[in-house]
């Protein structure tokens, strides 16, 4: 694995000396398909320490969906361990937002029952969670749309209420896949703003999984870039932006220079050929 080296420690990196919150450690997965194994990662070591957010691009199929549902505990692993504030991961960890490509609402019930879904699973008290729900839409510029159903929702209305059910318990631990894959390009680039600053604000450990560059870099303090399959970390760059960003900063000779690196692993990869 190649670690690029690009960002010095500050106050505004405070998750860089924060203790490891996650730690995934020489994982494989194998699936027994048709007779045949499989592997779609191998040996695969990263960390996330405490409130940092880390964003991993790489192809399709290289196993990044794989690896964020094993660190949920929602698919077991092959090999190798992945702990969670020192805590092997054996089943699913219950003290994390999942969040998906498609947003998986219900249809039958509105924007306010879609965010307390995960209330009513567990079986808290709604009224405990009621106000928090309605301020987390608030926060994403749902305010009025409490009693909607989600057929009645743009399609980046409904990923900001996947979003809002996926913080409404406070999770310490956010794991996204996608989330924003199926957007229109200005609607994506919205979301990217909402959710920087929604992390600013309660700084959560954050796994982000994504096939673009842009937003990796745009998002995280550290981009992890996988291989095809089967998946490893390749390379670990630091991103060195001050936030909160703005889009202009895709602009900036710095951010180009992190682009290109990237460019430059999938390359090597075989995957890019401008010839």
């Amino acid at each position: 694995m190649t670690y690029v080296a690009a960002r010095a420690v500050s106050g505004e990196h405070a998750a860089a000396q924060a203790p490891d919150f996650v730690r995934i450690t020489n994982v494989e997965k194998i699936y027994k398909t048709r007779g045949r194994a499989l592997k779609a990662v191998d040996r695969m070591s990263l960390d996330l320490r405490e409130g940092e957010f880390v964003s991993i691009v790489g192809p399709s199929g290289c196993g990044k969906s794989t690896l964020m549902m094993m660190v949920a505990g929602l698919v077991p692993v092959s090999s190798g361990e992945i702990s969670i504030k020192g805590e092997t991961v054996r089943k699913p960890y219950t003290d994390a937002g999942v969040i998906f490509q498609r947003d998986a609402l219900l249809e039958w019930r509105t924007v306010l029952n879609n965010v307390l879904l995960q209330i009513d699973v567990r079986g808290l008290a709604r009224s405990k969670y009621e106000a928090a729900a309605r301020a987390l839409l608030a926060r994403v510029g749902l305010t009025g749309f409490e009693n909607s159903y989600p057929w009645e929702l743009s399609g980046g209305m409904r990923q900001r209420v996947a979003l809002c059910r996926g913080l409404i318990h406070d999770p310490k631990l956010l794991l996204m896949d996608e989330p924003f894959g199926a957007l229109d390009a200005l609607t994506r680039e919205q979301m990217n703003l909402d959710l920087q600053r929604i992390w600013l604000e309660n700084r959560k450990t954050m796994l982000f999984i994504t096939h673009s560059i842009w937003e990796a870099i745009f998002l995280a303090d550290r981009v992890a870039v996988m291989s095809p399959r089967p998946g490893r970390i390749a390379t670990m760059i630091d991103i060195d932006l001050p936030r909160p960003r703005r889009l202009s900063v895709r602009e900036s000779n710095q951010f180009g220079s992190y682009a290109t690196l990237i460019r430059e692993q999938f390359q090597a990869f075989g995957l890019l050929n401008e010839d």
